[in-house]
Protein backbone atom coordinates (compact mmCIF):
# COMPACT_ATOMS: atom_id res chain seq x y z
CA UNK A 1 0.00 0.00 0.00
CA UNK A 2 1.30 3.49 -0.84
CA UNK A 3 2.53 5.65 2.02
CA UNK A 4 0.09 8.37 2.99
CA UNK A 5 -2.92 6.53 1.54
CA UNK A 6 -5.00 4.89 4.29
CA UNK A 7 -6.42 1.41 3.73
CA UNK A 8 -10.19 1.35 3.27
CA UNK A 9 -12.72 -1.40 3.72
CA UNK A 10 -13.53 -1.43 -0.03
CA UNK A 11 -9.91 -1.95 -1.10
CA UNK A 12 -9.51 -4.84 -3.53
CA UNK A 13 -13.21 -5.03 -4.46
CA UNK A 14 -14.92 -3.84 -7.64
CA UNK A 15 -17.70 -1.33 -8.13
CA UNK A 16 -20.10 -0.64 -10.97
CA UNK A 17 -20.51 2.86 -12.43
CA UNK A 18 -24.18 3.89 -12.48
CA UNK A 19 -23.60 5.69 -15.80
CA UNK A 20 -21.54 3.31 -17.94
CA UNK A 21 -22.47 0.12 -16.00
CA UNK A 22 -18.80 -0.91 -16.23
CA UNK A 23 -17.07 -2.40 -13.21
CA UNK A 24 -13.69 -1.34 -11.94
CA UNK A 25 -11.51 -0.49 -8.97
CA UNK A 26 -12.88 2.00 -6.41
CA UNK A 27 -9.71 4.03 -7.09
CA UNK A 28 -11.09 4.75 -10.58
CA UNK A 29 -14.46 5.98 -9.30
CA UNK A 30 -16.13 8.53 -7.02
CA UNK A 31 -18.59 7.39 -4.35
CA UNK A 32 -21.77 9.37 -3.64
CA UNK A 33 -24.23 9.12 -0.76
CA UNK A 34 -27.45 10.88 0.20
CA UNK A 35 -27.02 13.31 3.08
CA UNK A 36 -29.52 13.68 5.94
CA UNK A 37 -31.35 16.37 3.95
CA UNK A 38 -31.57 14.17 0.83
CA UNK A 39 -28.84 16.05 -1.04
CA UNK A 40 -26.34 13.95 -3.03
CA UNK A 41 -22.90 14.27 -1.40
CA UNK A 42 -19.52 13.27 -2.96
CA UNK A 43 -17.62 10.89 -0.67
CA UNK A 44 -14.11 11.12 -2.12
CA UNK A 45 -12.54 9.42 0.93
CA UNK A 46 -15.10 6.59 0.75
CA UNK A 47 -15.83 6.72 4.45
CA UNK A 48 -19.33 8.21 4.80
CA UNK A 49 -22.00 5.86 6.17
CA UNK A 50 -25.05 4.64 4.31
CA UNK A 51 -25.84 3.29 0.89
CA UNK A 52 -23.56 4.62 -1.81
CA UNK A 53 -23.40 4.68 -5.59
CA UNK A 54 -20.31 4.92 -7.77
CA UNK A 55 -19.50 6.99 -10.84
CA UNK A 56 -16.37 6.82 -13.01
CA UNK A 57 -13.97 9.52 -11.79
CA UNK A 58 -14.36 12.02 -14.62
CA UNK A 59 -16.26 15.29 -15.05
CA UNK A 60 -18.06 13.90 -18.07
CA UNK A 61 -19.35 10.87 -16.16
CA UNK A 62 -20.57 12.94 -13.20
CA UNK A 63 -22.26 15.44 -15.54
CA UNK A 64 -23.95 12.55 -17.32
CA UNK A 65 -25.15 11.04 -14.04
CA UNK A 66 -26.75 14.39 -13.18
CA UNK A 67 -28.32 14.69 -16.64
CA UNK A 68 -29.78 11.18 -16.51
CA UNK A 69 -31.07 11.61 -12.93
CA UNK A 70 -29.18 8.42 -12.13
CA UNK A 71 -28.50 9.19 -8.46
CA UNK A 72 -32.09 8.80 -7.31
CA UNK A 73 -32.41 5.47 -9.07
CA UNK A 74 -29.09 4.17 -7.78
CA UNK A 75 -29.68 5.32 -4.21
CA UNK A 76 -33.34 4.19 -4.33
CA UNK A 77 -34.41 7.44 -2.70
CA UNK A 78 -35.83 10.84 -3.51
CA UNK A 79 -32.73 13.05 -3.64
CA UNK A 80 -31.71 16.53 -4.71
CA UNK A 81 -28.68 17.05 -6.94
CA UNK A 82 -26.66 20.22 -7.40
CA UNK A 83 -26.38 21.22 -11.08
CA UNK A 84 -22.72 22.08 -10.38
CA UNK A 85 -21.97 18.69 -8.80
CA UNK A 86 -19.14 17.89 -11.24
CA UNK A 87 -17.37 21.16 -10.38
CA UNK A 88 -17.92 20.55 -6.67
CA UNK A 89 -16.26 17.14 -6.96
CA UNK A 90 -13.27 18.70 -8.74
CA UNK A 91 -12.92 21.28 -5.99
CA UNK A 92 -12.99 18.53 -3.34
CA UNK A 93 -10.31 16.58 -5.22
CA UNK A 94 -8.20 19.73 -5.48
CA UNK A 95 -8.48 20.38 -1.74
CA UNK A 96 -7.63 16.74 -1.03
CA UNK A 97 -4.46 17.02 -3.13
CA UNK A 98 -3.47 20.28 -1.42
CA UNK A 99 -3.92 18.61 1.95
CA UNK A 100 -1.77 15.68 0.80
CA UNK A 101 0.94 18.15 -0.26
CA UNK A 102 0.81 19.70 3.21
CA UNK A 103 1.32 16.25 4.76
CA UNK A 104 4.26 15.58 2.42
CA UNK A 105 5.77 18.90 3.46
CA UNK A 106 5.33 18.08 7.14
CA UNK A 107 7.18 14.81 6.50
CA UNK A 108 10.12 16.71 4.99
CA UNK A 109 9.47 15.56 1.42
CA UNK A 110 9.08 19.02 -0.18
CA UNK A 111 11.85 21.44 -1.20
CA UNK A 112 11.07 25.07 -2.12
CA UNK A 113 13.01 27.97 -3.58
CA UNK A 114 14.33 27.99 -7.13
CA UNK A 115 17.96 27.27 -6.23
CA UNK A 116 17.11 24.40 -3.87
CA UNK A 117 14.68 22.91 -6.38
CA UNK A 118 17.35 23.10 -9.10
CA UNK A 119 19.85 21.38 -6.78
CA UNK A 120 17.33 18.63 -5.96
CA UNK A 121 16.84 17.98 -9.68
CA UNK A 122 20.58 17.99 -10.42
CA UNK A 123 21.37 15.61 -7.56
CA UNK A 124 18.66 13.15 -8.59
CA UNK A 125 16.78 13.61 -5.31
CA UNK A 126 13.68 15.12 -6.95
CA UNK A 127 10.87 12.69 -7.84
CA UNK A 128 8.51 15.41 -9.11
CA UNK A 129 8.45 19.12 -9.89
CA UNK A 130 5.68 21.49 -8.80
CA UNK A 131 5.07 24.85 -10.49
CA UNK A 132 2.44 27.36 -9.44
CA UNK A 133 0.09 28.26 -12.29
CA UNK A 134 1.52 31.78 -12.09
CA UNK A 135 5.11 30.57 -12.62
CA UNK A 136 6.95 32.48 -15.34
CA UNK A 137 7.91 30.60 -18.47
CA UNK A 138 11.57 31.42 -17.91
CA UNK A 139 11.65 29.58 -14.56
CA UNK A 140 9.80 26.59 -15.99
CA UNK A 141 12.24 26.46 -18.91
CA UNK A 142 15.33 26.57 -16.70
CA UNK A 143 14.08 23.74 -14.51
CA UNK A 144 13.11 21.71 -17.57
CA UNK A 145 16.69 22.14 -18.80
CA UNK A 146 17.97 20.91 -15.43
CA UNK A 147 15.76 17.84 -15.76
CA UNK A 148 17.12 17.15 -19.25
CA UNK A 149 20.71 17.53 -18.02
CA UNK A 150 20.01 15.03 -15.28
CA UNK A 151 18.61 12.61 -17.85
CA UNK A 152 21.74 12.91 -20.01
CA UNK A 153 23.88 12.33 -16.91
CA UNK A 154 22.12 9.03 -16.31
CA UNK A 155 19.95 9.89 -13.33
CA UNK A 156 17.86 7.25 -11.59
CA UNK A 157 14.65 8.56 -13.16
CA UNK A 158 14.56 9.41 -16.90
CA UNK A 159 13.64 13.04 -17.55
CA UNK A 160 10.54 12.04 -19.51
CA UNK A 161 9.21 10.22 -16.44
CA UNK A 162 9.66 13.04 -13.92
CA UNK A 163 6.13 14.27 -13.14
CA UNK A 164 5.56 18.00 -13.50
CA UNK A 165 2.63 19.33 -11.46
CA UNK A 166 1.22 22.64 -12.65
CA UNK A 167 -2.42 22.45 -11.53
CA UNK A 168 -2.28 24.60 -8.39
CA UNK A 169 -2.35 28.34 -7.87
CA UNK A 170 0.33 30.09 -5.83
CA UNK A 171 -2.25 30.55 -3.06
CA UNK A 172 -2.78 26.76 -2.92
CA UNK A 173 0.96 26.13 -2.59
CA UNK A 174 1.31 28.87 0.04
CA UNK A 175 -1.49 27.26 2.07
CA UNK A 176 -0.10 23.73 1.76
CA UNK A 177 3.51 24.65 2.52
CA UNK A 178 2.92 27.30 5.15
CA UNK A 179 4.94 30.05 3.49
CA UNK A 180 4.36 32.94 1.11
CA UNK A 181 5.05 33.24 -2.62
CA UNK A 182 5.80 29.59 -3.41
CA UNK A 183 6.32 29.39 -7.17
CA UNK A 184 8.54 26.32 -7.62
CA UNK A 185 8.90 23.22 -5.46
CA UNK A 186 10.25 19.70 -5.74
CA UNK A 187 9.10 16.48 -4.14
CA UNK A 188 11.82 14.18 -2.87
CA UNK A 189 11.46 10.51 -2.04
CA UNK A 190 9.98 9.97 1.38
CA UNK A 191 6.76 9.58 3.34
CA UNK A 192 3.93 11.52 1.74
CA UNK A 193 5.35 11.97 -1.75
CA UNK A 194 3.48 9.03 -3.28
CA UNK A 195 0.33 9.95 -1.37
CA UNK A 196 0.36 13.42 -2.93
CA UNK A 197 1.18 12.16 -6.43
CA UNK A 198 -1.65 9.61 -6.22
CA UNK A 199 -4.15 12.34 -5.36
CA UNK A 200 -2.74 14.73 -7.97
CA UNK A 201 -3.05 12.09 -10.70
CA UNK A 202 -6.64 11.43 -9.65
CA UNK A 203 -7.42 15.15 -9.92
CA UNK A 204 -5.67 15.38 -13.31
CA UNK A 205 -7.59 12.39 -14.70
CA UNK A 206 -10.89 13.74 -13.42
CA UNK A 207 -10.52 17.08 -15.19
CA UNK A 208 -8.85 15.75 -18.33
CA UNK A 209 -12.09 15.36 -20.29
CA UNK A 210 -13.84 18.59 -19.41
CA UNK A 211 -13.49 22.23 -18.27
CA UNK A 212 -11.11 22.61 -15.36
CA UNK A 213 -10.71 25.19 -12.64
CA UNK A 214 -14.27 26.43 -12.93
CA UNK A 215 -14.71 26.44 -9.16
CA UNK A 216 -18.05 26.10 -7.43
CA UNK A 217 -20.69 28.68 -8.13
CA UNK A 218 -22.98 29.50 -5.23
CA UNK A 219 -26.70 30.04 -5.28
CA UNK A 220 -27.56 27.44 -7.94
CA UNK A 221 -30.76 25.53 -7.30
CA UNK A 222 -30.75 21.76 -6.92
CA UNK A 223 -32.78 19.44 -9.11
CA UNK A 224 -34.95 16.77 -7.54
CA UNK A 225 -34.88 13.08 -8.41
CA UNK A 226 -37.76 10.84 -7.43
CA UNK A 227 -37.21 7.44 -5.87
CA UNK A 228 -37.49 4.70 -8.53
CA UNK A 229 -39.86 1.80 -8.55
CA UNK A 230 -37.08 -0.63 -9.54
CA UNK A 231 -33.31 -1.03 -9.42
CA UNK A 232 -31.01 0.71 -11.87
CA UNK A 233 -29.73 -1.84 -14.35
CA UNK A 234 -29.66 -4.81 -11.97
CA UNK A 235 -27.09 -7.31 -13.17
CA UNK A 236 -27.52 -10.93 -12.12
CA UNK A 237 -24.20 -11.95 -13.66
CA UNK A 238 -21.91 -10.03 -11.33
CA UNK A 239 -18.18 -10.73 -11.67
CA UNK A 240 -16.10 -12.28 -8.92
CA UNK A 241 -15.19 -9.75 -6.25
CA UNK A 242 -18.01 -7.39 -7.22
CA UNK A 243 -19.88 -5.72 -4.39
CA UNK A 244 -23.15 -3.90 -4.70
CA UNK A 245 -23.29 -0.10 -4.54
CA UNK A 246 -23.80 0.00 -0.78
Amino acid sequence: MEEGVPRRRDEGSERRCIVSRRTGSPDEMIRFVAGPDGAVVPDIRRKLPGRGVWVTASRAAVDEAVRRKAFGRGLKAAVTVSPTLAAEVEELLRRDAVQALALANKAGAVVTGFGKVEDAVASGAAVALVHAREAAEDGRRKLAQAVRRRGRAGGDQPSAELPVVGDFAEADLDLALGRAHVIHAALVAGPGSEGFLTRWRRLARYGADGPSGTGVSGGASRSSEEAPSGDLGTDTGEPAGFERNE
